[in-house]
């Protein structure tokens, strides 16, 4: 993972949690292994309120490999500031189980060899709309 250099904002949002999603669950490391190359040791992360340090980054990352399917981030717009990042994007996941999608409004601080340090989020599912057919698309 490296830095912010030569890269656009919205681009890297994209390429971190691309490939941060792809190793924890398309690889075989251990998830410890994968949460440190692309977060620093004193990570703090809050979504929605929720505080989670290292230990419960890797916790919450544990399940990805058993039950994530696919994901894509859409970007749709990001400004930086040196390590910092302000990014609105959507997530649209696929589980064993279920799929949607998620508004994000991301702040973070990297460092400067592209890790997280830090990320305050806020998200919302983005609601399910019928289609003619009656199936449900987002």
């Amino acid at each position: 993972m490296g830095g912010l250099d030569g890269i656009s904002p919205k681009e890297f949002i994209a390429n971190f949690f691309t490939s941060f999603m792809h190793d924890l669950a398309c690889g075989d490391e251990d998830p410890a292994t994968v949460v440190d190359r692309y977060h620093t040791p004193d990570i703090v992360q809050v979504a929605d309120g929720h505080l989670m340090d290292r230990a419960k980054l890797v916790a919450h990352t544990r399940p990805a490999r058993r039950h994530q399917t696919g994901a894509r981030w859409e970007v749709h717009e990001a400004i930086a500031d040196g390590g910092r990042i302000a990014a609105r994007y959507t997530l649209h996941f696929q589980t064993s189980k279920r799929e949607g999608s998620v508004d994000v409004y991301f702040f973070g601080q990297f460092a400067a060899d592209g890790r997280m340090r830090q990320a305050h989020m806020l998200t919302r599912p983005v609601p399910v709309r019928a289609t003619d057919e009656g199936q449900p698309s987002a």
